[in-house]
């Protein structure tokens, strides 16, 4: 992030007590028109009343502006397989390939491997505990795609440019945004299943990706302090004609006789290591590729991994998973299945009933679970708010004081496309201020401060100007660059002087949220002196347009889009955020439960 600093001559005066701007009654108390939110999820008013929108089959960019419906995919891959099924038994009986198949029977058993046979019941908690979360992290998962139902490998977002869409082509109006753009899922297969519910679903990803991380890291030490490793980790090039063996046994329908109570066959072994080794610590890494916090902060590595990239291979591995699940359960019902249960569930090797019983209870609790997730979310979306972000806070409030440096974004990175996002002011006083240029707009900064004060535009161009070249993330998945002119807000403290006791920033806006009231956000009073944390009113070296918030706007690189509020009317320095709106930090966390803290 690149950020210049220039002095300017003289000190604003600013408008005082004795000394109002003319816009000031406009901008004077902004509390009374709070509306705090509501502590249950009506489907009827959720977002502002955003309708239920589906989405389009997905479809795949070819070339510069052609799209390929994947459901294509379901023909063409039938007609593949069953190629390549020809293909095989054709090779199947061939003598050099009987006699490579001799040579390579499909399995390596190692001595260690062989004098240690079995599955521990470990394995099997394991299992159903990765199962259970597995759930809750797919479903979720999906809803936030969703959100922004569109992805792409470059950091830009410019409409038509990504490689996988699930909605229609943008709209010309130049004013659509991204919320306009999410669209919905069925209530069971989404959650929790609504549309624009992103605030929630991320609650229900991270905290379960939190429990999924625990549980991972006692499988890693498990794994390896009992040396059950050799079990998923190839321990000689053998495994890769071995597993060729496999594939060809498999297509020509002569599917291999193994036994996994000893060793898996290559096949098994490598897929299994893939899953385990690569696959996992990829969803991480992709993961925390998307937080803002981290990407601000080690830019050396978001510049090329940037967001975009980071969500399409988190999606891609999602793709990987879900695949992985597919044919894993198509071969453990098809091959021995009591045996297999009992390998998995009951930590024995043979075909009793006793596997099978503890699966199905298993499947019952996943079921009971996935039904439920949704209703419990619609009655107590505050508890999976507050229980989220026990989860994941901690790792927030680490990630949110890392040291970003400017300096990674030059011109030559601006974004030629930049969504819009959330409710345009619409009131007259906005439009009578804006049809002026703003002459009579004045920005309070009032609260705990020694010296509160009102502002014009004029006061704050007379300011020391600071610019930033950054990226923006928007908590629903798009981003771009831009470069931003206005004031530093260590210039606003310096002028204002918080007083001790003034732990938070709050900004509020010339416009209302999709609820009705007025838009605000709380910001920690450390993040407000911060090399990247400023007041813009210049974006690409011309003025704020409409669209992006003008006449002032707020940029906090370390948090996500929602929080930089848009259309800045006033700034109080207060103790806590509790006492103000419904007292979760800010309008979408009143309203649709998002997280004061957001760096992830």
């Amino acid at each position: 992030m690149g950020n210049v600093d220039r002095p300017a001559p003289d000190r604003p005066t600013g408008s005082g007590p004795d000394n109002p701007g003319a816009g000031s009654r406009l901008l004077s108390d902004h509390r009374p028109r709070l509306q705090p939110g509501d502590d249950i999820l009506d489907p009827g008013t959720w977002a502002g009343r955003i309708p239920h929108r589906g989405g389009i089959a997905p479809r795949l960019r070819v070339g510069r502006d052609r799209w390929f419906n994947v459901l294509w995919l379901l023909p063409i891959g039938f007609v593949l397989l069953i190629t390549a099924v020809a293909v095989a038994k054709g090779l199947h009986d061939m003598p050099a390939i009987q006699e490579f198949m001799a040579r390579h029977p499909g399995t390596h058993v190692s001595p260690e491997v062989e004098a240690h046979p079995g599955i521990p019941a470990w394995v099997g908690w394991q299992h159903f505990f990765n199962l259970f979360l597995m759930m809750f992290i797919f479903r979720s998962g999906i809803q936030i795609f969703v959100d922004h139902p569109r992805l792409y490998f470059r950091r830009d977002c410019t409409p038509g440019k990504e490689w996988l869409r699930v909605q229609h082509r943008v709209p010309s109006d130049p004013l659509w945004t991204a919320k306009q753009d999410s669209v919905g899922l069925p209530r069971q297969v989404g959650l929790p299943g609504i549309r624009h519910s992103i605030g929630l679903a991320r609650w229900w990803h991270l905290g379960a990706d939190v429990l999924w991380l625990v549980n991972g890291a006692v499988f890693y030490v498990l794994l390896f302090s009992t040396g059950q490793w050799r079990h998923i980790v190839p321990t000689s090039w053998d495994v890769f004609p071995n597993a060729i063996t496999v594939l060809i046994r498999y297509l020509s329908l002569d599917w291999p006789t193994t036994n996994g109570w000893v060793a898996y066959n290559s096949l098994q072994l490598l897929t299994y290591f893939v899953t385990v080794f690569v696959a996992a610590p990829l969803a991480i890494l992709s993961g925390l590729g998307m937080s803002p916090a981290l990407s601000t902060r080690f830019s050396w590595i978001s510049k090329p991994l940037n967001i975009q990239l980071a969500r399409s291979i988190h999606f891609l591995v999602m793709l990987w998973f879900l695949q992985f699940i597919l044919i894993h359960v198509t071969f453990v019902v098809t091959t021995e299945f009591l045996r297999n249960l009992d390998h998995m569930f009951a930590a024995r090797d043979d075909d009793s009933w006793i596997g099978f019983g503890v699966f199905s209870l298993a499947l019952i609790v996943v079921v009971v679970a996935w039904v439920a997730a949704t209703p419990f979310t619609f009655r107590h979306p505050r508890i999976v708010q507050r229980v989220g972000y026990a989860l994941i806070g901690p790792f927030q409030r680490l990630f949110e004081y890392t040291d970003a440096r400017p300096g990674a974004y030059t011109d030559s990175d601006i974004s030629p496309y930049l969504w819009h996002n959330g409710t345009f002011p619409d009131s007259a006083e906005y439009e009578q201020m804006s049809e002026s240029g703003f002459r009579d707009y004045r920005l309070r900064i009032f609260g705990l401060v020694a010296d509160p004060v009102e502002l014009s535009l004029d006061d704050l161009r007379s300011m020391p100007y600071h610019e930033q070249t950054t990226q923006h993330f928007c908590i629903q998945g798009w981003s771009g660059v831009a470069k931003w002119g206005g004031v530093s807000m260590q210039t606003i403290l310096d002028l204002v002087r918080p007083l001790p006791e003034a732990k938070w920033v709050v900004f509020y806006s010339l416009a209302e949220g999709s609820d009705g009231g007025t838009y605000y956000d709380a910001h920690a009073i450390e993040q407000m002196s911060h090399h990247l944390s400023m007041l813009a009113y210049d974006m690409n070296d011309a003025p704020l347009t409409y669209g992006h918030g003008a006449p002032l706007r707020l940029r906090n690189e370390l948090q996500h889009g929602f929080k930089h509020v848009k259309w800045v009317a006033s700034i109080e320095f207060v103790h806590h955020f509790s006492d103000v709106g419904g007292g979760h930090g800010g309008y979408n966390e009143d309203h649709e439960y998002y997280g004061y803290r957001q760096s992830i």
